[in-house]
């Protein structure tokens, strides 16, 4: 089942000084029990991309166009609020980056948990609360019983990010959208909150987009990669054609830059220069004015994500034959 439809997709902002063009033109898909990566530089339009599926931007002064986009067949476009509202959370859920802001700090963990429950079932409060307090079990909270009245301000990071997860699972959606769940968390508690999340979807059968900028989260995590840059999407396939053979030049500068990759001391690589202005981006290729490997018609037309093999595709005009072959 295709739990996730984009197609062409267009976000923009409207300011005083002129048009801020967050995403332009992204498509992709996400199907029943698939993981997909969503990856790319910060400011590349991975966050915006799914607040605007799940209608998260206030409209004015964001702007949401597309051909196509929906969860579990059904169209966000042009819906209510309170339609909107009954696909959140029942459909589909979100994981922030920072549960200490995500959480209301008058509220305690299990009041916020059962709200969630409360909004979308026909329970009493009670067994919302009892939900609650299985719920944090289940994401291994230690005495859930005691912490669904504890205060956010009382909970460590890893503990927050938990009580998140379990509170985006409240409902039992068909996607759950993990947006850089772990950029706080030092690395064991990064470990054990991937290994969790993965846990769950064996468990459940959900569809999962993991936005993170982090490539070993991505390798851990994902079955599916988007590569995205300045608003548009540069390269898809599966995560291991990805790292091995990547297609699209910025794919190959993003994995270049990792450290650690061989033995010895070795200078950190960089991208040189620095991302698009999305107010003002370059014509052709966003990678362009960064990429080793443009010509002229790269900085004149934007070449489209095109199919270069099985289950692949690129956005760049100079993926060589023998890469595709790969």
């Amino acid at each position: 089942m295709r739990l996730v439809e984009i197609e062409d997709l267009h976000v923009s902002f409207s300011q005083h000084d002129g048009l801020v063009q967050a995403v332009r033109g992204v498509s992709f898909g996400l199907d029943s029990g698939e993981s997909l990566g969503i990856v790319g530089e910060s400011g590349s339009g991975k966050s915006v991309t799914c607040a605007a599926l799940l209608r998260l931007l206030r409209e004015p002064p964001a702007k949401i166009t597309a051909k196509t986009l929906s969860l579990s067949g059904h169209s966000v476009l042009g819906i209510s609020n309170r339609a909107i509202s009954t696909l959140r959370g029942r459909v589909a859920a979100m994981v922030f980056q920072d549960p200490m802001t995500s959480l209301d700090p008058v509220f305690t963990i299990g009041h916020q948990i059962a709200e969630t429950i409360l909004a979308h079932r026909k329970v009493t409060k009670r067994e919302a609360l009892a939900q609650a307090v299985e719920l944090l079990r289940r994401v291994e909270i230690k005495n859930p019983g005691a912490v669904t009245n504890y205060y956010p301000h009382q909970l460590s990071g890893g503990m927050l990010q938990r009580a998140m997860i379990a509170m985006a699972l409240s409902c039992e959606p068909d996607v759950l959208i993990a947006d850089e769940p772990t950029t706080a968390l030092d690395v064991t508690i990064q470990a054990q909150i991937l290994q969790l999340i993965k846990d769950i979807q064996a468990e459940t059968g959900m569809g999962l987009i993991m936005i993170t900028h982090d490539l070993g989260v991505i390798a851990e995590t994902v079955d599916r990669v988007v590569v995205m840059y300045g608003g548009k999407v540069m390269e898809t396939g599966p995560v291991e054609a990805i790292f091995s053979a990547p297609l699209h030049p910025y794919t190959r500068a993003l994995l270049n830059s990792v450290p650690g990759q061989t033995a010895g001391k070795q200078r950190l690589v960089e991208i040189a220069g620095s991302s698009p202005n999305p107010s003002h981006p370059p014509a052709g290729c966003p990678f362009h004015p960064r990429c080793p490997l443009a010509v002229a018609e790269c900085r004149q037309t934007a070449p489209p994500l095109e199919t270069k093999a099985a289950g692949r595709q690129a956005a760049c005009i100079r993926v060589a034959a023998e890469m595709v072959a790969a």
